[in-house]
């Protein structure tokens, strides 16, 4: 009787804590998906300029990597208030986020039929992550620890930690094995590693985020050797988690990338909160198989709002004896993209020479006696003649690839939506 006031308080306390934790987890993922558009318009933006400025030297640029700051500070500040297993799978947030923005910077306009097939299984992402979203966060569990130095070492001599990280190293190796000697550039095998980077970075982001917390209300942790440990586990994880993802993306199709890498890093997330902070230990069955739909609903809104997402087409110039001006039109499937050019420009031999008159034999085809100082004179003639040809080629030469630069950042303003998982050198600390 003595003890339910107290029970009572602390469990009022443990839901304000988690929804203090989601709520930063959902702010940072919104923010960090704005910065990176912010970026990319900064990017596309800059490469539609004559100037010779890079990317660091605009405003927009590192406005944006301001908010990449703020966002991934929310998102590891959330670790300390709300368990891995709530925050871990609110990276749907940042995906629904992403597609957001893209459909709004694309300003398209569609009848209501072509809207339906273009964007309909992506609005049902959108819902179905929602759902999902709202359902883990409502029955996820709800056990607070109080992460002080001696609990995480506790944590970490406990043999079910110590098996766990045993056999995610004798993963680990295998994958980085059949990755680096054997050339298994797979998709799963990159993902994979990637995860099990993943789980060692909520570890560890969780157990330096409570310290520094515990720190702040005045109890000092940072001289604990735990600490050091942990930070340097964070910081490499975060390093190599970034590099292999970015891998992945070159390598793959980054929607499906990103799509898979949600999947992979959710779960792994999820198991290692369970195992090391033991998260599910308190929790009834009904819960959990409400918090595993949940996630399921996620991982089917994430692929659904992915899959609408279109390769970008792969531009296959060819040129044709169509003539506008004189001038040889470029086609890709027919349709004209290079604007009119008022000048001389010519593809080799393919001139416009309908209206030039055949050229006339010489009668008399005898040679005149030619001196020496006119030999000179013509040598002279046949070099500037030569430099004069070069001029011409290179002018011709940087007309051609202008041109064609052109059309390229045509092409990549028009795939402005930006990616969920596009390779960036910062990596969100939820992966």
């Amino acid at each position: 009787m003595d003890d339910s006031p107290t029970q009572q308080a602390q469990q009022g306390l443990s839901y304000t804590d988690n929804l203090i934790g989601t709520l930063l987890a959902i702010f940072g993922s919104v923010i960090v998906s704005i910065s990176l558009s912010v970026q990319k318009y900064s990017h596309v933006k800059l490469a539609g300029t004559k100037g010779q400025r890079t990317f660091n030297q605009t405003k927009t640029w590192w406005s944006g990597f301001v908010f990449i700051c703020v966002g991934e500070g929310a998102n590891f500040v959330s670790y300390a208030f709300a368990p891995i297993a709530v925050v871990a799978p609110l990276n749907a947030v940042s995906v629904l986020t992403s597609s957001i923005l893209g459909f709004l910077f694309l300003r398209e306009k569609y009848k209501a039929k072509d809207f339906a097939k273009n964007h309909g299984l992506a609005f049902l992402g959108y819902v179905v992550i929602i759902g999902g979203t709202y359902l883990f966060v409502s029955f996820g569990p709800n056990s607070h620890e109080k992460l002080q130095a001696e609990n995480i070492v506790k944590h970490i001599v406990g043999w079910p930690v110590l098996l766990y990280l045993l056999l995610e190293i004798i993963a680990f190796c295998l994958l980085l094995y059949f990755y680096k000697q054997r050339s298994a550039n797979y998709l799963v095998i990159i993902l994979l590693l990637v995860a099990l980077l993943g789980s060692v970075t909520v570890i560890t982001v969780k157990a330096v985020s409570g310290m520094l917390l515990f720190t702040l209300e005045g109890s000092m942790q940072l001289n604990y050797p735990i600490f050091s440990v942990m930070f340097v586990c964070m910081v490499a994880s975060v390093i190599f988690q970034a590099r292999f993802l970015s891998q992945a993306c070159n390598l793959h199709d980054p929607s499906l990338a990103a799509c898979v890498n949600y999947i992979f890093s959710t779960v792994s997330a999820v198991v290692a909160g369970a195992i090391f902070y033991l998260e599910f230990q308190n929790e009834d069955v009904l819960h959990i198989c409400m918090f595993l739909l949940g996630c399921a609903l996620c991982f089917l809104g994430v692929f659904l709002v992915t899959k609408h997402r279109k390769n970008a087409k792969i531009f296959e110039p060819y040129v044709t004896m169509d003539m506008a001006n004189g001038v040889p039109t470029i086609h890709d499937n027919g349709l004209v993209v290079q604007p009119d050019f008022n000048g001389s420009f010519s593809y080799g031999a393919l001139v416009n020479n309908d209206g030039v008159a055949p050229a006339t034999l010489p009668v008399n085809l005898e040679q005149p006696a030619v001196t020496r100082n006119q030999s000179r004179q013509k040598g002279k003639r046949g070099r500037e003649t030569g430099r004069h040809s070069a001029n011409v080629a290179r002018s011709r030469t940087r007309t051609r690839d202008s041109r064609f630069k052109d059309y390229t950042f045509c092409i990549w303003s028009r795939a402005f939506a930006p990616t969920p998982s596009a390779p960036h050198p910062l990596i969100t600390f939820y992966v």
